[in-house]
């Protein structure tokens, strides 16, 4: 398979720069990449105002696309305390309400492969102000839904909408930032980004104190109205119009296709689609898990899914703080993939009973650690596999959503597979998952063939 992703095909456009190999050292880190417009706003004019710092720019764009990229944790996890409730009063089993996190998932993964091209063709903005409106009335329409097939219908098209804000965040990032400042910059919004799934099941638990798991739906829907009036404010145009792809479907394809047929791309992309596989059998059982198997309360529950996420955003942040630039991003991925299949191993054997009847508090710590790994393996899976794609920042961005997304749909359904009183099929999902993601990694992505080269060719 070649080494480099082939740019787009269309008649007299300009072949794309080299893409330099990933894996950026602290000799040589990159300039982040400001373009043209790229502090533009609705109508053209400044962003943040005539004169404004570049770095409030910086800073603004930033909590915009970290509020983007917390969408998605948001309508999973404050959802996630509800989940017995809305079994009892949909009179459904568990296995189908399940669904209705399987179906939102399905939908982000297709969503993305959608817009992502879009995005590549008609800019960021346009496919984000419409997705956002969709996810809105797909929300409020989930609020009232009387039963559980409904509820998964309107829930696959709220995950179809809400791709538009996963997707287009990352693309934003591509055309904003290169090398070791990509790579930061994604564990920056692993800050912004990783406080949702922090307060999302806390505030979810109060929720259900005052109001039903309707209003989980009702606060979503308020959330989205929010965020998308603050992206058609304030979020301009990052893909200059001299940069956009022409072509319609076949065009798109034939780009995902040279994506696709990059080793190192689709290793990465594999990687990180296991890696999140992982997470989301986590996030799939944990309610089951923690309050049927092992007896936590919800308001206990939200506590420990939220001190679970402040260790993954803890280890994004020295990730980006400490690590890159300093070390590879590939020895610092190979570390967190190691982690996290480890600790999977350790919870197939607790939740096996190997070591003997567990309670809450060991299960509890071994899911720590997975999740807390994530935050050293997920930045800079996304950063190695966009470096490689500056002329296609959306389909690659589609591809790397669509992939993790698809996984963690399979993954969902199976770890109750064999029912409420055992944790192992959760377990056992996640350290093949984990496995997976180290066979991909060193399989396809070959990283020690990467140190070799910048050791013969530090330049």
């Amino acid at each position: 398979m070649p080494d480099r992703v082939p740019g787009p095909q269309t008649p007299g456009q300009a072949a794309p720069p080299p893409v330099r190999e990933p894996g950026v050292g602290k000799a040589d880190p990159p300039a982040p990449r400001t373009p043209p417009d790229a502090a533009t706003g609705p109508s053209g004019g400044p962003l943040a105002g005539a004169g404004a710092a570049q770095a409030r720019v910086g800073l603004l764009v930033t909590l915009i696309l970290g509020g983007l990229t917390a969408l998605p944790p948001l309508s999973m996890d404050m959802y996630l305390p509800a989940l017995p409730q809305v079994t009892d009063a949909l009179s459904a089993p568990a296995a189908t309400v399940q669904l209705t996190l399987t179906a939102c998932l399905a939908g982000m993964a297709v969503g993305q492969l959608v817009v992502g091209p879009m995005s590549d063709r008609w800019g960021r903005r346009r496919p984000l102000l419409a997705g956002m409106l969709v996810y809105v009335l797909a929300t409020a329409v989930c609020a009232f839904a009387p039963s559980a097939e409904l509820l998964i219908a309107f829930r696959l098209l709220q995950g179809l909408a809400g791709a538009a804000g996963i997707v287009i965040a990352r693309a934003v990032v591509r055309d904003l930032y290169d090398g070791v400042e990509m790579a930061r910059f994604f564990s920056t919004l692993m800050l912004i980004s990783g406080a949702a799934p922090i307060v999302a099941p806390l505030i979810g638990g109060q929720i259900l104190r005052l109001t039903d798991w309707r209003g989980v739906f009702l606060v979503l829907t308020g959330v989205g109205v929010l965020l998308t009036l603050v992206v058609w404010k304030w979020l301009g145009e990052t893909l200059p119009a001299e940069r956009r792809h022409s072509g319609g479907v076949g065009a798109a394809l034939r780009t995902m296709r040279g994506l696709l047929a990059d080793r190192v791309f689709a290793g990465y992309m594999l990687t990180g689609g296991f890696a999140f596989a992982a997470l989301f059998a986590y996030i799939s059982a944990s309610p089951f898990v923690m309050q049927e198997i092992y007896g936590a309360s919800p308001q206990t529950f939200s506590l420990l899914f939220g001190l679970n996420s402040v260790g993954l955003v803890l280890l994004g942040q020295v990730n980006g703080k400490l690590l890159v630039g300093r070390v590879s991003l590939d020895k610092v991925l190979g570390i967190g993939l190691a982690v996290i299949t480890a600790a999977a191993l350790f919870l197939l054997l607790a939740t096996a009973g190997v070591f003997g009847e567990l309670g809450l508090l060991p299960v509890a710590a071994g899911l720590f650690v997975l999740m807390s790994a994530m935050g050293l393996a997920l930045p800079n899976t996304n950063a190695q596999a966009l470096m490689r794609t500056p002329h296609a920042a959306g389909s690659a961005s589609a591809l790397l959503g669509t992939s993790s997304f698809l996984v963690g749909a399979v993954a969902s359904p199976l770890v109750g597979i064999a029912g409420e009183a055992t944790a192992v099929p959760m377990a056992v999902v996640q350290l093949v998952c984990g496995a997976g993601a180290l066979v991909c990694f060193l399989g396809l992505c070959r990283p020690w063939r990467t140190a070799t080269a910048k050791a013969a060719d530090p330049a």
